[in-house]
């Protein structure tokens, strides 16, 4: 059986209420050339019994569960390490992606082999039409100077096997994992923006992102990025680069506090981000 194209990577931790729907939506795609790995996490519920009726059905689907429960990123490298495509396509369990998404996803990676990297995410400085190229330093630029460009979830990616290996996968930073890759990926390598809206992502409760208490967390993950030997950025961009997004943090913080009533978590927060009450005072203007 020869290689397939993409490897879809669909993790997988109690998601009976959507798992079904999201190979569906696999299934439904124009584009036929790929391979579904999902890896379930030790579910409590039906999800690896819904997994196992599809891989019963299409020879494309291969299904896998671990011996004991991984988590979210250290778990998207297990699927990593099961695939055979050109391409990592990784579509979560509660997600969807279009009939004509993959297609297109594939079709622009090959028609821009430099890059690394594909995102479908329309942001308000995509001022030129897609599908287009951002360099390490525009990528860089874009994302700590201007409004954001590489916070996409991995349901909006696609990303090529051989770099994905190269910089040494997901880190299991939680909630950030992702942001983290992307951080890393784009340091080196070229990324090209998408037509954006490929996937659907679904907002649901049972999100963990959606009950997490700390909204502070990109702050560390933007520090380690910018004050790596890789950054693109020159030193005059990098100190601007860490004003805002120390901004960012101390409102965050206050936030956190203020508005959401975790006071605890806040202090330690702002102790763990060496912020002074000088910087407090420069966020407030």
């Amino acid at each position: 059986m020869s290689k397939p194209t993409v490897s879809i990577l669909t993790t997988c931790f109690n998601r009976e209420k959507y798992l079904a729907a999201c190979i569906e939506s696999v299934l439904a795609s124009s584009y036929q050339d790929w391979e579904l790995i999902i890896v379930d996490d030790v579910s409590t519920d039906t999800s690896l019994a819904i997994a196992q009726r599809y891989e019963k059905k299409d020879t494309r689907i291969k299904v896998y569960v671990n011996r004991t429960n991984l988590g979210d990123y250290p778990n998207r490298n297990k699927a990593a390490s099961y695939a055979k495509g050109k391409y990592l396509k990784y579509l979560d369990a509660d997600d969807l992606i279009y009939p004509h998404g993959l297609e297109i996803m594939v079709h622009t990676m090959e028609q821009f082999p430099k890059a690394a990297l594909g995102i479908s995410q329309a942001v308000v400085e995509d001022e030129k039409p897609y599908p287009f190229i951002l360099k390490p330093k525009e990528a860089y630029y874009r994302e700590f100077i201007l409004r954001g460009v590489l916070t996409a979830p991995p349901t909006q990616t696609i990303i090529r096997k051989e770099i994905f290996d190269k910089v040494g996968k997901f880190k299991p930073i939680r909630h950030e994992g992702d942001v983290d890759l992307m951080m890393r990926i784009s340091a080196k390598y070229s990324i090209v923006k998408l037509y954006p809206e490929l996937t659907w992502w679904r907002v649901h409760p049972d999100q963990e992102h959606q009950n997490r208490a700390n909204n502070n967390l990109y702050y560390h993950t933007a520090m380690r990025a910018l004050k790596a030997t890789e950054c693109p950025l020159n030193e005059k961009e990098v100190k601007d680069a860490i004003d805002q997004i120390k901004k960012r943090s101390i409102r965050n913080i206050l936030n956190m506090a203020f508005k959401k009533g975790h006071f605890k978590l806040a202090l330690v927060e702002f102790q763990k981000s060496n912020h002074k009450i000088a910087d407090v005072l420069l966020a407030l203007k």
